[in-house]
């Protein structure tokens, strides 16, 4: 059933590498179209949201039934975080009534789906000591324990302490997983009684559980359209 104290908040910068890459077409609709009609589908979702600096985006939000969040412009340089853009939202959302669940949407990832959001809050409606559900992969190949940072000569530092052993087969390691840059379910009251969580995302909390799944992508160059063109016909709903 839908609820208002459930709600999606969609976020997007104007500010890119790949001019207006959030509105460009892709099969025939503007990108953000995609996130925005998987939001309008879920059967718990009864309020949405877009937070950007650019009002192409907003208006474009809206014909989808996105009400318009104007984001100041101190959150919409290449250095300001989205948590902090999260935040400045709910704000404005919560002067209207309070919010308990947000599906946090990014309006240059249309690779997602009703059923995927609905999963994820279910899981976090039926188990309320979790912060989020958040949808993830497994990239075994790129396994953090095996990579290393480019130090101030040049060469390579590994990430694990000098001396840490790491196995070369990746059976013999934990495993890992990794954060699809796509939606997040998120229990503000959980979220906010935990203090918030730890970086890049604090406002996802500090109890994430994973949604595993084959892995979303975000859009940063034309081929990243045509990878998402393809990826609609494959799982349409």
């Amino acid at each position: 059933m839908k609820d208002q104290n459930c709600v999606a908040l969609m976020i997007g910068r104007g500010g890119s590498s790949l001019k207006n890459k959030n509105v460009l077409p892709v099969l025939g609709k503007p990108l953000l179209h995609y996130p925005a009609v998987a939001a309008q589908g879920s059967k718990y979702i009864g309020r949405c949201f877009t937070s950007s600096d650019d009002t192409l985006i907003l208006e474009t939000a809206e014909q989808d039934g996105f009400k318009p969040i104007m984001r100041p412009d101190e959150l919409a340089s290449d250095t300001a975080q989205s948590s902090d853009a999260v935040f400045h939202a709910l704000d404005v959302i919560e002067s209207e009534s309070p919010v308990k669940y947000l599906v946090l949407l990014h309006a240059n990832v249309g690779t997602i789906t009703s059923a995927m959001i609905d999963d994820c809050l279910s899981i976090l409606m039926e188990n309320p000591e979790l912060s989020s559900v958040i949808p993830a992969h497994y990239h075994d190949e790129y396994h953090p324990y095996r990579a290393s940072f480019i130090n101030g000569d040049g060469l390579l530092d590994p990430v694990l302490p000098p001396g840490g052993k790491v196995s070369a087969n990746r059976q013999d390691l934990p495993k890992a997983v990794f954060f699809d840059h796509s939606f997040w379910a998120i229990n503000l009251d959980v979220v906010r009684s935990e203090g918030l969580g730890d970086g890049p995302w604090p406002c996802m909390g500090k109890t994430i559980r994973p949604y595993i799944g084959e892995g979303c992508f975000d859009v940063h160059t034309l081929e990243d359209i045509a990878r998402t063109e393809e990826w609609l016909r494959t799982h349409a709903e």
